[in-house]
């Protein structure tokens, strides 16, 4: 059986088609498609269902791919091994990352793994709409607060504290008992209807909000709630210096909330050097999972 055809072919059923392997792998499509053409017609054997939109596997491809797709990601195992630890990491790497957290200092990471291992062609977009590193061609994605139910393995590199902030023109409810709705800036997919318990001065409030803007991005919310638009639950890190300064005001720490970035990767798929290095560097960034790691990242102004 002709390896590379079998690789290929696993390209292929991993990413959900030929186009998505073509991205993912860099090799042309029509070479991909004639690549697995030959090695059905080797085998004998129909190993994907032409004609459909979205990739099917026959019944004999997905016993192939199941049966072959671990003993792949053996070989690669094995010939990392063999290049031994002095052999550095090489090949393209493609990251998808929030576009808050891009803007934040990740061009600078980015800048240091570039110096650092200069045989990696390394690419990096920026998307706050869910990505699968499998159907959408990428080695590693970064989330805020990914489902429990995803099944992408990871680890969590950053944790930060989410507080309630609001301008100081808007009027924060005089007591606890004060149900009357106030005016929220919200993520899109945000629930609306739950109020928000959040703690202040030892006391805690439910807080009922009522979305007068829903965003795409954590920066859209940011620069609303400073032009006055409502109050929003945000990262402690992103808005302490507009609290410090007098721009926004603090109404709170929210309860039971929590604010973790994760780097997540296929979970069946062999932790390249170039995935674990990247990795690595940010949780060096991030010590501790502590966000303090921003300050490092941020540039001085004047």
């Amino acid at each position: 059986m002709d390896l590379e055809a079998l690789a290929d072919f696993n390209a292929v059923a991993n990413h959900g088609g030929f186009s998505h392997a073509s991205r993912a792998t860099g090799r042309p499509k029509a070479t991909l498609s004639r690549r697995v053409r030959q090695l059905e017609d080797s085998l004998g054997v129909h190993l994907i269902e032409r004609g459909a939109r979205t990739l099917r596997l026959t019944d004999d491809g997905a016993a192939l791919h199941e049966q072959t797709s671990a003993l792949l990601d053996r070989i690669d195992d094995i010939k990392e091994a063999l290049i031994g630890e002095v052999g550095l990491p090489h090949g393209r790497l493609r990251i998808n990352a929030p576009v808050l957290f891009a803007q934040r200092g990740l061009g600078r990471i980015a800048a240091r793994y570039a110096a650092a291992y200069p045989d990696v062609q390394l690419e990096i977009t920026a998307d706050d709409r869910f990505i699968d590193p499998l159907v959408d061609g990428y080695d590693l994605v970064l989330r805020a607060n990914p489902k429990p139910t995803t099944e992408l393995a990871g680890r969590c590199f950053l944790r930060d504290e989410p507080i309630v902030v609001g301008s100081p023109a808007m009027k924060r409810p005089e007591s606890a008992s004060d149900d009357a709705p106030v005016p929220a800036v919200l993520l899109l997919g945000a629930p609306e209807s739950s109020p928000w318990t959040i703690a202040y001065d030892g006391q805690t409030q439910q807080l009922h909000t009522r979305a007068v803007l829903r965003l795409s991005s954590m920066t859209m919310v940011h620069d609303a709630v400073l032009d006055g638009a409502g109050v929003a639950m945000m990262p402690r890190s992103l808005v302490q210096a507009d609290v410090d300064a007098g721009r926004l005001v603090e109404w709170g720490t929210a309860v039971g909330r929590r604010l973790e970035v994760w780097a997540l990767y296929a979970p069946h798929r062999h932790v390249s050097r170039k995935v674990s290095a990247f990795i690595r560097m940010l949780t060096e960034q991030f010590v501790d999972g502590s966000p303090e790691g921003f300050r490092s990242l941020s540039r001085s102004v004047g």
